[in-house]
C-alpha cells in the first residue's frame, strides 16, 4: 500500500460544511478524486519529497500536510500508543490520519510563492543522498530521473493553488 498526497478544492461554504461533518467532507472528497475533477489534486507518492524540497527552498505555507486541522490531535509523542487509539478511533478515516487545511488566504499566499519559482529550482543543487539520508517517502532516491518525477508535479500543483485562488477556495490536504 502506498501513501499519497491529495488536495481538494472548497468553497468557504463547502469548508465550514466539512469543519461539521468531516464524514461529508470525505465523501465529497472520494467523488471529486474518483471523477478526477478540476477541484481534486494530489502529489500521488512524491508528496513527502515535495514537502521536503519546498521547506528545503523557504516555502512559508504547508502546502502539502496543510496548516490547519479539522480535529484537535492529542498532545503525546507523536510516536505513541495513545496517538495510535486516537487515529483508530477517529469516526472518519480519511487515510493517514485527520485533513487538514489551507485557507483562502493561506491559498492566495501558497499560489503567489508557488509562482516565485521553477521547476529546476525546487531540485537545484539537491543530491539524492539528502532525501535518503533524511528517509523521504518513497525512498529509491538513488534511481535515475526519480527527482524529475518529484518536479512533474509542480505545474498541476501551480495550476491547481492559482485556480483555488482565484475562486476564493480552501483546500483540504490529507495523505490515503
Amino acid at each position: 500500500m502506498s501513501i499519497n498526497g491529495n488536495w481538494l478544492r472548497v468553497t468557504p461554504a463547502e469548508w465550514e460544511r466539512v469543519s461539521e461533518d468531516l464524514g461529508w467532507g470525505l465523501e465529497l472528497a472520494r467523488a471529486a478524486r474518483d471523477a478526477r475533477s478540476e477541484r481534486w489534486s494530489g502529489t500521488a507518492q512524491a508528496w513527502h519529497a515535495v514537502d521536503f524540497l519546498l521547506d528545503r527552498l523557504g516555502f512559508e505555507i504547508p502546502l502539502v500536510l496543510g496548516a490547519e486541522s479539522f480535529v484537535a490531535l492529542p498532545d503525546v509523542d507523536p510516536d505513541s500508543p495513545e496517538i495510535l487509539d486516537f487515529m483508530e478511533n477517529l469516526e472518519h478515516h480519511w487515510g493517514y490520519g485527520p485533513p487538514a487545511y489551507l485557507t483562502p488566504e493561506q491559498v492566495a499566499a501558497a499560489a503567489a510563492q508557488l509562482d516565485t519559482f521553477t521547476d529546476e529550482d525546487l531540485v537545484h543543487g539537491v543530491d539524492p543522498a539528502e532525501l535518503a539520508q533524511a528517509d523521504i517517502y518513497p525512498g529509491s532516491w538513488e534511481q535515475p530521473g526519480k527527482l524529475a518525477w518529484v518536479t512533474h508535479f509542480l505545474p498541476d500543483a501551480r495550476t491547481f493553488f492559482a485556480m483555488a485562488a482565484k475562486e476564493g477556495d480552501a483546500v483540504i490536504c490529507w495523505l490515503d
